[in-house]
């Protein structure tokens, strides 16, 4: 009898069958393929593993494949378990099938599109199924791959049939999955109960959440309340320039057909539009409402719910989903006497909402009372806005919890944005925090643009660096004994050395500005105050509390370079830009609550801060941008430049940030 030390077990799959035993003990050594002819392994192992058959068949007997036809395993039948394996490609998840029957990789161009559409190929090599039929690969592609803790390189194979997401053996031996137990990297989903194990599955399931088009709430109307001594407002209609009137009756005519906006006759209230010029040539048509009605409604008092609220819920969840409402306002209709406060005044006549438009001040609270009951009673499910957070313990009650979700959402109407929803996360971005089954974790990128930030070059941009100790030094004793080196620099017939001791002084000062002195965490209970600067090469921006006491302490920074038309702009044009990167930067914490905006560039409060409108003679670039704030609750103020440090200093030194171009 042999001893258990004698017993050896095969150290990686036979090569002519993919069974886990040794070639010599292989039943198929003197089977013929159908697959190809050769003599010497199981049919559709066709040169899978690093060896190759030593037997020809005869001459004639079959039709061989070219050497790079591959062979895909689909199986068509509902099996009762099955092995998937999370996929991380550069940063975006996949849920993919394990099958050693396969010799390639290969996702559906659904999942490729939902990974990003990373650059890819058309490819040289052919495949078929075990069946001999064949697949069509539309493409390849080389990307940074994760599994587990192992990051490489892998090529991976698009093709065109849909929900064919597995892994083949060209990834189980580059990754030595064969080494490793099978529950150490796969997850098993009992099918028997239900048949998800990716969105792809959901998109089947319920088209009618994911259809193309705007969604229509069943189930409620909202309702807009004006304040007791509210006084009707009618703005007349603004000018529209001739080369545009066609546009914009376009545009009107599809909101139109869209059930969006109807024609009336008469209205006590009416709003001006702003027309902004869309990439493409297209225009978009708003309604200004801070010419009088936000003034005139009262403001929804449900509330949002902040980050801590949300945050308690999550503990000893590992799996995460974000779903993400189209158009959300515009799926909700308004009651009637609401619409007519909703009226918007054309150079084509009067026409009202019909739906929630953006906008209008009491729109966030009165969308997430709904959303709210929505969703209620469904444990594993947090709403902020038209933001949905699905999280639980296992994948089994995560599909669970989604499903109840979609149904749900089917029953009320709504639609969702499948290019933003990201199913199955362990890791996710979320109200300013990193969120895993490690727990909650701040976002690096909050003080990103402090850590980065490199040594001033010259006495201008060391005097904005100092600007921002000014303002921060007084919550900090003995600031200026710190900052006495880089005073020194400031001296009248002083040469600009910046010496061992300046860089020093400047590194234990960053420190002081990204410790807990000066920082604190997100409270939508206390004064938000958010800033923005612009510098010839760059913009800042920063998100402060102001406390009762008068402290004031920054929840996040943020900066970014200019790209090189950015650099050509007006400077009341990068100024503004630095205003609607700081709202959009920080859009998580304030849309849906009142803050302050502070900009050093006084010209800007005539053209976002007017309750007349936005100026009919902006230039088109600022009109954009002016209808992006339209979205937000904030009240403009103008600081001087030598109080502005703090946001000053962040676009004056910037790191090798990437250039992004704004859209």
């Amino acid at each position: 009898m042999k001893s258990s030390a004698d017993i050896k077990t095969p150290p990686s799959p036979c090569w002519q069958c993919g069974a886990m035993h040794f070639v010599k003990d292989c039943k198929f050594s003197k089977h013929t393929c159908k697959q190809c002819g050769k003599v010497g392994h199981k049919d559709g192992y066709c040169g899978c593993f690093s060896k190759s058959s030593t037997t020809e068949s005869k001459a004639g007997s079959k039709k061989k494949k070219p050497f790079n036809t591959k062979v895909i395993q689909i199986v068509k039948q509902v099996r009762s378990r099955r092995r998937f394996i999370t996929v991380n490609f550069n940063g975006k998840s996949a849920e993919l099938q394990l099958d050693c029957g396969s010799d390639i990789t290969v996702i559906s161009t659904h999942t490729w599109k939902m990974i990003g559409s990373p650059s890819s190929t058309v490819t040289s090599v052919e495949a078929s199924t075990a069946s001999r039929e064949p697949l069509e690969l539309v493409g390849e592609f080389t990307c940074p791959v994760t599994i587990g803790k192992t990051t490489k390189a892998s090529v991976c194979y698009i093709t065109s049939v849909e929900d064919l997401n597995v892994i083949g053996l060209d990834w189980l031996d580059a990754f030595d999955l064969w080494s490793k137990p099978l529950a150490a990297n796969c997850k098993q989903v009992n099918l028997s109960n239900f048949s998800l194990s990716s969105d792809q599955h959901f998109l089947k399931q319920y088209p009618e959440v994911f259809q193309d088009g705007l969604g229509y709430c069943m189930k409620t109307k909202i309702s807009l309340s004006l304040k007791p001594d509210a006084q009707p407002v009618f703005r007349p209609k603004r000018p529209v320039p001739f080369h545009a009137i066609q546009k914009v009756e376009e545009e009107l005519d599809r909101l139109e057909r869209l059930d969006i906006i109807s024609p009336v006759d008469f209205s006590d209230w009416a709003a001006p539009i702003v027309v902004v010029k869309k990439p493409g040539g297209k225009v978009r048509v708003c309604a200004d409402y801070s010419t009088g009605l936000n003034a005139a409604l009262e403001t929804n008092n449900h509330p949002l719910p902040t980050p801590e609220e949300i945050f308690s819920k999550l503990s000893g969840s590992q799996v995460f989903s974000i779903i993400d409402l189209s158009d959300a306002y515009l799926q909700v209709e308004v009651d009637d006497e609401s619409k007519k406060l909703l009226t918007i005044n054309t150079h084509r006549g009067l026409f009202r909402f019909n739906r929630l438009a953006p906008g209008v001040k009491s729109a966030p609270g009165a969308f997430q009372q709904l959303m709210a009951k929505m969703v209620s009673g469904l444990r594993g499910v947090e709403v902020f806005l038209d933001d949905i957070l699905v999280h639980s313990k296992t994948l089994v009650d995560h599909n669970r919890i989604i499903h109840m979700l979609f149904n749900r959402l089917r029953d009320y109407g709504f639609r969702l944005r499948v290019e933003k929803c990201r199913f199955h996360q362990d890791q996710i971005k979320y109200l300013g925090h990193i969120v895993s089954a490690k727990g909650i974790q701040p976002d690096p990128a909050k003080i990103a643009a402090i850590s980065e930030m490199p040594a001033p070059t010259d006495v201008p941009t060391l005097r904005s660096f100092l600007g921002a100790v000014n303002f921060y030094g007084k919550f900090v004793r003995e600031m200026h004994q710190l900052r006495h080196p880089l005073d020194n620099l400031l001296k009248k017939d002083t040469k600009f050395d910046w010496s061992k001791e300046c860089q020093h002084a400047f590194q234990n000062i960053k420190k002081v500005l990204q410790s807990g002195l000066l920082l604190t965490h997100y409270n939508p209970e206390q004064e938000i105050i958010v800033a923005g600067d612009a510098s010839k090469t760059g913009i800042g921006a920063v998100i402060l509390h102001r406390f009762p006491n008068g402290i004031i302490k920054a929840v996040s920074h943020a900066s970014r370079s200019l790209t090189v038309a950015e650099q050509n702009y007006s400077q009341i044009e990068k100024e503004a830009l630095a205003l609607v990167f700081a709202c959009t930067k920080f859009h998580r914490l304030l849309w849906g609550r009142r803050f302050t905006l502070q900009t050093d560039h006084q010209p800007l409060l005539r053209i976002f801060g007017s309750k007349k409108g936005i100026p009919v003679h902006t230039a088109n670039r600022l009109q954009r941008w002016a209808l992006t704030l339209l979205g937000y609750d904030f009240n403009i103020e103008y600081v001087s430049t030598q109080d502005f440090g703090y946001a000053d200093v962040l676009s004056r030194l910037i790191s090798n940030h990437p250039k992004r171009k704004w859209k």
